[in-house]
């Protein structure tokens, strides 16, 4: 009795199917992925220098928010009480490697213990200053020295004004962004206050 081939393809035939398959379903994730990449990088020139705000409405504190500038992470981080006091810790301080930020990495208007404009709120490019890893961070959890930043690449850690700890391979704090508050609600960044100026290319690393 003959054997029902009508439901088997040929094997020219299913190899060619089988490749127009493969080729549709990497075509579709390659529709897919292309619109996410293009909206993680700016358009032109133009865009990729305009201010990006940022609401903070919703940002409790000892929370932390990541948005994008220039292409860059930029954390948010909402300080507690509690963090703000563990900033200003003798140990701390003596653990680190620029404590007063005398190293070009920031505005002038955040030259201050808290590196930032307001302190509750630490704005900072989340680029660890060593080779480009992007430091995870952790909330204080009663320690001493309150919560930390830690790069997991290569073990460089930060307080949470973005200072760098000594005896790390990162030298140089994280740095800070233009920025400024336009609103009890929004940050923006990429802009200085009323009457600073700031140039982020002339920081010393990013």
């Amino acid at each position: 009795m003959s054997q029902d081939t009508t439901d088997t393809p040929e094997p020219g035939r299913r190899d060619f199917l089988g490749l127009v398959t493969t080729t549709g379903v990497a075509a579709g994730a390659c529709a897919c992925a292309v619109p996410f990449v293009q909206s993680l990088e700016p358009q032109d020139s133009v865009s990729a220098h305009l201010p990006v705000d940022v609401d903070i409405s919703k940002l409790a504190p000892g929370q932390q928010m990541t948005a994008v500038w220039q292409g860059k992470p930029v954390f948010i981080l909402r300080r507690t009480p509690e963090d703000l006091k563990a900033l200003q810790d003798t140990k701390l301080i003596a653990d680190l490697r620029d404590p007063d930020s005398s190293i070009v990495q920031q505005p002038d208007y955040a030259r201050n213990w808290h590196r930032s404009l307001v302190p509750e709120y630490g704005v900072y490019v989340g680029v660890c200053t060593h080779l480009g890893c992007v430091p995870a961070y952790e909330a204080a959890t009663g320690g001493p020295n309150g919560g930390r930043y830690n790069c997991p690449c290569h073990g460089s850690k930060f307080d949470l004004a973005g200072r760098v700890r000594k005896g790390v391979p990162a030298p140089y704090n994280l740095p800070v962004p233009p920025h400024v508050m336009t609103s009890v609600t929004t940050l923006r960044l990429g802009e200085n206050p009323q009457g600073k100026f700031f140039d982020f290319s002339s920081i010393v690393q990013i």
